[in-house]
């Protein structure tokens, strides 16, 4: 019974604790779980042969859309394509859009993530860069708090782009055009974090 009691008293304590940090209090940054998760992601170039449920695919896109956005005018649209099928459907797509490129050079540009991702801008407003942008890092940054890692890829928005089989496939609204894609899979190695130039950063007194 004595057991169970400061069991209790431990759960009360801990629950008052929370509370406190939830209220805006201090917290040091190696017990801040948001913290933690943006200082360890890692940009991830090889991945498991393991497929992503659904379920957390959709939670990654509930995340990606809550990004803040100018005026909620949410000027984005998000393509994803999780089956092997479709992928290489896609792949073909994007060959025959672009015969000057090599097959290897075109999947090599997705790191052979087993889930893409095409996010697309509404190019008739103009800070829809920006609010895809935010998007891109919600994204990443859910997906990696569930284990899943991801890369952010530019270069096969040109091949989408120079496909027209490939932009039919993905369907997007008029005046969307393709602008970020992500990479999304279990990694399969764990990189060393890069250093970052923090005089890039100076206060203004």
């Amino acid at each position: 019974m004595k057991i169970l009691k400061r069991f209790f008293t431990l759960l009360c304590l801990v629950a008052v604790l929370c509370s406190c940090n939830a209220q805006g209090n201090t917290v040091s940054e190696d017990g801040n779980a948001v913290i933690e998760n943006i200082m360890s992601r890692r940009s991830i170039r090889k991945y498991l042969a393991k497929p992503i449920d659904r379920e957390v695919l959709n939670t990654i896109m509930k995340c990606g859309i809550n990004a803040p956005n100018a005026i909620n005018r949410q000027a984005w649209e998000v393509r994803v394509i999780d089956n092997k099928e479709a992928i290489a459907k896609f792949y073909t797509a994007l060959q025959q859009g672009n015969p000057q490129a090599q097959a290897n050079a075109i999947e090599g540009s997705f790191r052979g993530a087993p889930v893409l991702v095409i996010i697309a801008n509404d190019t008739t407003f103009n800070y829809s860069p920006l609010d895809c942008g935010i998007m891109c890092e919600n994204i990443m940054l859910s997906a990696w708090s569930m284990g899943v890692g991801s890369v952010c890829l530019g270069s096969p928005v040109g091949y989408i782009k120079n496909s027209p089989q490939a932009m039919q496939m993905l369907g997007f609204s008029e005046n969307y055009e393709p602008l970020i894609c992500i990479g999304l899979g279990y990694p399969d190695e764990t990189p060393a974090a890069k250093p970052r130039d923090t005089s890039k950063v100076k206060f203004i007194d």
